[in-house]
């Protein structure tokens, strides 16, 4: 039993250790906010370029048309790239609950199972036996007063 607790502890003392991200996890999430950022700006900045080229007084509906359709072409990447990365976190979050929650769930049910046993055992080694002592010191008892009711009686009157 003390191995499953060291066992478990050590399952437990994994998971926290596993739980603060990697230095190389950190500089990978601040590449990918500083990329995302940066794009941010860029398609910020061809917006103001289309509305200030929309706003030239010489602009036909052709133009507006094929400044329309960059839009909406910058929006579907956008949409896509949106996507992607909705699929690789639940990639991760797949990840997470098959290698770090799964285990744990595992553990703990091996140890509810340990501790049925245990129960079980206790209850067939220790309480069974002593309930058992228990019903035959209580016949010993009753049979004791059923075999000897006069003499209690006589110390009750010699007593008066």
């Amino acid at each position: 039993m003390e191995n499953e607790i060291n066992a478990t502890e050590e399952t437990v003392e994994s998971v926290e250790i596993q739980a603060s991200p990697s230095p190389e996890e950190l500089r990978r999430q601040r590449m990918t906010i500083i990329g995302i950022i940066i794009g941010g700006l860029v398609i910020l900045a061809l917006i103001i370029a289309s509305v200030v080229f929309l706003l030239n007084p010489g602009t036909d509906t052709a133009r507006f048309r094929d400044v329309f359709i960059i839009f909406m072409a910058l929006e579907s990447i956008i949409i896509g790239l949106v996507l992607i990365i909705l699929v690789v976190q639940l990639a991760r979050l797949i990840n997470l609950l098959q290698n770090e929650i799964k285990p744990i769930l595992d553990s703990t049910n091996e140890t509810v199972s340990t501790l049925r046993g245990t129960t079980q055992f206790l209850s067939d080694n220790l309480a069974e036996p002593v309930i058992k002592l228990n019903e035959y010191f209580a016949g010993l008892q009753h049979f004791m007063k059923l075999v000897r009711p006069a003499r209690k009686n006589k110390n009750k009157q010699s007593n008066e």
